[in-house]
């Protein structure tokens, strides 16, 4: 057998190539997940809220195994981002998550933007949704921006690019939410876009960021404040005084400049982080 025999039967078949190319598996992994929960969360959100809090769990595990699905059957790739410990790396980051949005609303109150009162209704079904519907929501689009998207468009311009792209593309998305603004778009792209995108080339893990993002959703929605426009049932009633530079305005607190730039020192600690790590390897 010569050489170049040996080296034909070795080469990957074109359907192969196709598939294992990042823009490829990004397309096919993220269409899989939105609309697997698509079709959940349509046929949950005229029942009861047990039903929906079982959608939202359901979503959340059929995410996790389409997209490990995806990588190991499309891209062909290992998923060391999905490594262990998972709940250290979970609470981790929902610590990170609860400190970033407790700080913003206390803030926001001590400079007389909103006034926060303990008013629960139906206290354990309004908890259990928060969690359920905040956990789908953040493991959803975790994975579609940054295990998939962020990941697949590094591979052509780098770590710090694919964040920055995939910021854009964050902040695009939630130009379509109830009370959304330009303003509001660019504060999420600065928020979530960089602080998470960050917060993935630091630690490398998708529980990390998946439990930061759940903790920052979860406190939003437990406040009663507007979780990117999206305003549901808390634990306590948060009346807005003021402009909406300072308190976000019917978008919530995500759109206030106190959160921004909360964010940004966040982000700029993260990247810092990143950068030493990546030294130490």
């Amino acid at each position: 057998m010569t050489s170049s025999t040996v080296d034909l039967a070795d080469k990957p078949g074109i359907v192969r190539r196709i598939f294992a190319f990042p823009l490829v598996w990004l397309v096919i992994g993220a269409a899989v997940i939105v609309i697997f929960n698509g079709v959940l969360t349509g046929v949950a959100s005229d029942l009861d809220t047990p039903f929906q809090i079982a959608a939202a769990l359901i979503g959340a595990a059929g995410s996790i195994g389409l997209y490990a699905l995806t990588m190991r059957l499309v891209a062909r790739r290992r998923t060391p981002e999905m490594r262990r410990p998972i709940g250290r790396e979970f609470l981790l980051g929902g610590a990170i998550g609860a400190f970033f949005i407790i700080a913003s609303v206390l803030v926001v109150t001590a400079l007389g933007g909103y006034t926060v009162q303990w008013h629960p209704v139906d206290a354990l079904s309004t908890v259990s949704l928060a969690i359920a519907v905040h956990l789908g929501v953040a493991v959803v689009e975790e994975l579609v921006f940054r295990g998939l998207a962020l990941q697949a468009i590094e591979k052509f311009v780098g770590a710090w690019g694919a964040v920055a792209i995939t910021a854009l593309l964050f902040g695009g998305a939630h130009m379509l939410n109830p009370g959304a603004s330009l303003w509001s778009g660019l504060a999420i792209t600065l928020e979530a876009g960089v602080l998470i995108g960050a917060a993935f080339v630091w630690r490398r893990n998708l529980w990390f960021i998946i439990g930061l993002h759940f903790a920052w959703n979860t406190i939003q929605n437990l406040f009663g404040i507007p979780v990117s426009g999206h305003r549901e049932p808390g634990l306590f009633e948060t009346t807005v005084h003021g402009d909406a530079w300072l308190t976000g305005g019917d978008f919530g607190v995500e759109a206030s400049v106190v959160t921004v730039a909360i964010s940004l020192v966040l982000s700029t600690l993260m990247i810092v982080a990143a950068r030493r790590a990546k030294l130490k390897q």
